[in-house]
């Protein structure tokens, strides 16, 4: 267990990164990751203390990714704290952060070129948010292999909010070899119900409260057997909430897969949509 009194250690280099992961492996520590883009809520705390059971040394890397981001998308306002971010890092004890200005070479001054190596985990990315976000899955796979190239850590923990994301990372550090486990941990939600993220903080008050039609009628339709009848009822009551959206999905929770029946495996109920100009995710997992 890590002491609350650790002072995070900040790097924002690659290479003095890896030599304070390599240093710690060298004393026989486990390292356990926690990538986040910033603008820390409860929901990227309980990632922290998870990793804190899990491993001797915990590594928090905050980049707001680029390469996850369509032109069109919220990357210039995507909320950011670093002051805050820092403050709430060291009230749990962080061993380090890895907060690099950029991770990509554009092309100038480098001379040999902008980067132009990325990852796809061809399947798996396709559904759900791969059908509205195709460079998404790209962008995240891209980042968190280089992530794992830089802090070389034992595990990884991610929030199953983005249960999507979390088997593309999951099948990216299997089919690559990393020697990373990659854990999922359970969605956290504010007392209300809405899942935690930080884009909820670019909701206006009335938007937030439409967009707790998304938990509830997760909650609410979730018994319904026929996936083509739980869609509907889930995607009506985000509509009559004023939410747009995106999609309902009603899928094999192993491998996003179409169900014909929601009852017969592990199925999970995937929803994004759009409240104003703000794009959230939930889902709910139905054993």
């Amino acid at each position: 267990m890590v002491s609350d009194t650790v002072q995070p250690k900040v790097f924002t280099e690659p290479q003095s990164m890896r030599e304070f992961s390599r240093e710690q492996r060298k004393l026989g520590r486990r390292i356990a990751l926690v990538p986040t883009m910033g603008y820390l809520h409860q929901g990227h705390l309980s990632l922290i203390k998870a990793a804190r059971d899990l491993a001797e040394v915990v590594i928090v890397s905050v980049y707001v990714n680029p390469t996850q981001f369509a032109q069109h998308e919220d990357f210039g306002v995507y909320p950011r704290d670093e002051e805050g971010d820092m403050q709430k890092l060291t009230s749990l004890g962080v061993n380090a952060v890895f907060a690099p200005v950029r991770l990509y070479a554009s092309g100038m001054p480098e001379p040999k070129g902008a980067h132009e190596t990325f990852i796809q985990v061809e399947q798996l990315q396709q559904p759900l948010c791969g059908q509205s976000r195709p460079h998404f899955f790209r962008g995240v796979a891209t980042i968190v292999a280089k992530l794992f190239n830089i802090t070389e850590p034992d595990l990884a923990v991610f929030g199953r909010k983005d249960y999507q994301q979390l088997l593309v990372l999951q099948r990216m550090a299997r089919d690559l070899n990393f020697a990373v486990e990659v854990v999922g941990m359970p969605i956290m939600r504010e007392d209300d119900g809405l899942a935690m993220s930080s884009r909820n903080a670019l909701l206006s008050s009335e938007n937030r409260q439409k967009a707790l039609s998304i938990s509830q009628s997760l909650q609410a339709e979730r018994r319904i057997v026929s996936p083509k009848e739980l869609q509907d009822a889930v995607a009506s009551r985000i509509s009559a909430a004023g939410g747009r959206v995106d999609y309902v999905e009603v899928v094999d929770a192993s491998d996003l897969k179409e169900v014909e029946d929601a009852t017969k495996q592990p199925t999970l109920i995937a929803v994004a949509a759009f409240f104003g100009s703000v794009r959230l995710i939930d889902n709910i997992e139905i054993k």
